[in-house]
């Protein structure tokens, strides 16, 4: 006898953002005609946000920090977040309508795109094109690796292209060699030259 075949959401990890049934792709604009009110909200919104402020989530594998997204009622047109990879971490395998582009804070890795190998190090953009099943991984299995990651995703979904899907979820265990490892909240040296993570 087989195992039942098992959905998406029963495969997520539970307390992962990225398992939230909840999360805010598009915020409603809400007012009168002449949306004076949003208007007078956005320009009283923060023009600076403190990575202080912000925590990372998810994790051991791989973590992320998102700086703007549509909840936060600053943006609605696009995300932007942090990715840390963990020593061997990889992210989930995943494919989404809208593009992404990765820019390398440090690091070396490698994308798998629609099963194709393309390898990155720091300095480099790697570019999710649309349309496209892909995967996140850290190349070394000693050293953490950081992306920047600037997406039009709720820009895409608020023009009702709805199409994402998880393959594999983020990993709940650690890869071999970042059993110890964890993300990197708030160091100095933000290119860890000294391995001082």
């Amino acid at each position: 006898m087989t195992d039942p075949v098992k959905t998406a959401s029963e495969l997520e990890p539970v307390g992962h953002y990225h398992s939230q049934k909840d999360r805010i792709f598009v915020r409603t604009i809400q007012g009168a005609y002449n949306l004076i009110e949003e208007l007078e909200r956005l320009r009283s919104m923060p023009r600076v946000r403190k990575a202080k402020d912000l925590k990372f989530v998810d994790g051991p594998q791989t973590y992320s920090r998102h700086y703007v997204e549509p909840k936060d009622g600053i943006t609605q047109t696009f995300h932007l977040h942090l990715e840390e990879y963990g020593p061997g971490g990889r992210s989930q395998k995943h494919g989404h309508v809208n593009e992404a582009a990765f820019y390398i804070l440090d690091g070396k890795g490698y994308e798998i795109h629609d099963g194709v190998r393309y390898d990155w190090k720091a300095g480099d953009i790697a570019i999710v094109p649309n349309n496209c099943v892909h995967q996140h991984f850290n190349a070394s299995d000693t050293e953490p690796a950081r992306a920047l990651v600037i997406k039009t995703k709720p820009m895409f979904m608020f023009m009702n292209m709805l199409f994402q899907k998880q393959l594999i979820p983020r990993p709940t265990t650690p890869a071999p060699g970042g059993e110890d490892f964890s993300a990197r909240e708030e160091e100095d040296d933000f290119n860890h030259p000294d391995k001082g993570y």
